[in-house]
């Protein structure tokens, strides 16, 4: 047998490309890993945040302040061109929390990132949620197109937040009377009322919210 025998070139590629494969998995979190890509993501540089990607860092690695992913930056700070490179990592986890318990899609939502939540619906983005949703945020904005989107995938109308409160109300308590109009269109029930047995329109009235709360008062 000869030992020096050449591999043939389609064989020596092949090890090639397991060698490299076995070396990103086995590859251990830098401890600038983290400021590298936050960094990346609110500078919206793509570029660079793919060639973190692609050496292996997680996308999904949180900063300490409020314990955000990246993605959650990127959508914070409407770096669109890193989002959408994040989106398309196979190892993107649409649903991590922060510390508070927000997901991408809330903070979107409450961003008033239309084109952020867009994408994240596109990628089937969970809408509904205990607690906190993203339709409660959307209507504190007073994003209809954000509300509409969210409506139209099957986001709970009526989501309770952990005192009750829901969408309406906090469109209430803003004075968004075009969302809560949209809502009460799509369903919502006027009635509710919170832990503390307000509602919508109670909502409207202490916040001195007045056209908001005559449209509540006459569609009660």
């Amino acid at each position: 047998m000869n030992k020096n025998r050449v591999l043939p070139p389609r064989l020596r590629e092949l090890i090639v490309l397991i060698l490299g494969a076995l070396i990103l998995i086995s590859a251990p979190v830098r401890a600038d890993d983290v400021g590298d890509l936050i960094l990346a993501v609110s500078r919206n540089e793509s570029y660079a945040l793919g060639k973190l990607l692609e050496r292996g860092v997680d996308p999904n690695l949180k900063e300490e302040t409020r314990g955000e992913t990246a993605l959650m930056v990127a959508i914070r700070e409407k770096s669109m061109r890193s989002v959408m490179v994040l989106l398309a990592s196979p190892k993107i986890d649409l649903e991590a929390a922060s510390n508070n318990g927000d997901t991408a899609l809330m903070i979107a939502s409450y961003t008033d990132n239309l084109a952020a939540v867009q994408a994240l619906l596109d990628k089937d983005a969970e809408v509904n949620r205990h607690g906190w949703t993203a339709l409660h945020y959307a209507a504190a904005v007073g994003n209809s197109e954000i509300v509409s989107l969210l409506l139209d995938k099957s986001a709970y109308i009526d989501a309770e937040s952990p005192n009750r409160t829901t969408p309406l109300m906090m469109a209430a308590r803003a004075g968004h009377t075009d969302v809560a109009k949209l809502l009460i269109e799509a369903g919502a029930d006027v009635k509710l009322k919170n832990d503390k047995g307000l509602t919508a329109y109670d909502f409207a009235v202490d916040n001195e919210r007045t056209s908001t709360a005559e449209f509540l008062k006459a569609a009660k």
